[in-house]
């Protein structure tokens, strides 16, 4: 019998609630046996938990994660889900640089205003 997993197993495994294992089930983007009530989780989902989490650790969304892990299912397989990724991985990058660039021009912004602020106190205590 192949291995299986429970939604606790998982839910500790991964350092994630009940709720967001249910969550992703909700989605679309796992889909575990059931025994009675219970939830039975197979290798290949657990797989699938592992990829979505790391998805969304670099911020795609889970419209965009479901994209990438259907093309494993299509034709092209394993092949059309790489390229499709590491296009997603480009465009992610770019947003992230952008990103920092204005984070950075917004903290240089808050140093030039506290500098003026502290100046006109000092200014001001004389």
């Amino acid at each position: 019998m192949s291995e299986s997993f429970t939604i606790a197993q998982l839910a500790e495994e991964f350092g994630i609630t009940h709720r967001a294992v249910r969550f992703y089930e909700q989605e679309g983007l796992l889909a575990p046996a059931r025994r009675g009530n219970r939830r039975v989780y197979t290798a290949g989902d657990r797989v699938r938990l592992k990829l979505i989490l790391r998805g969304r650790r670099l911020g795609f969304s889970i419209s965009e994660i479901r994209e990438i892990l259907s093309l494993y299912d299509s034709e092209g397989g394993e092949g059309a889900q790489l390229r499709h990724l590491v296009g997603k991985i480009r465009e992610r990058r770019v947003i992230l640089r952008q990103q920092r660039a204005d984070i950075d021009a917004i903290l240089d912004e808050l140093d030039r205003l506290e500098g003026a602020c502290t100046d006109r106190l000092l200014d001001a205590a004389d």
